[in-house]
């Protein structure tokens, strides 16, 4: 463990930083996931809402 005041603080917050980051990042990823999956599945729906307009 380093004895300097500083190098304690910076090796006591970087564990948090790090997994904030991580956190971050996977927060990120569902909501983009899920956000590209809703304009799919609007896309299909509308696909398929044109297909039904078309038969009748």
């Amino acid at each position: 463990m380093p004895d300097d005041f500083w190098a304690n603080a910076l090796f006591s917050v970087t564990p948090t930083i790090l997994i904030g980051g991580i956190f971050w990042l996977a927060m990120r990823s569902i909501l983009r996931a899920d956000r590209s999956e809703r304009a799919a599945y609007t896309r299909i729906e509308e696909e398929e809402r044109a297909k039904l307009a078309a038969r009748d």
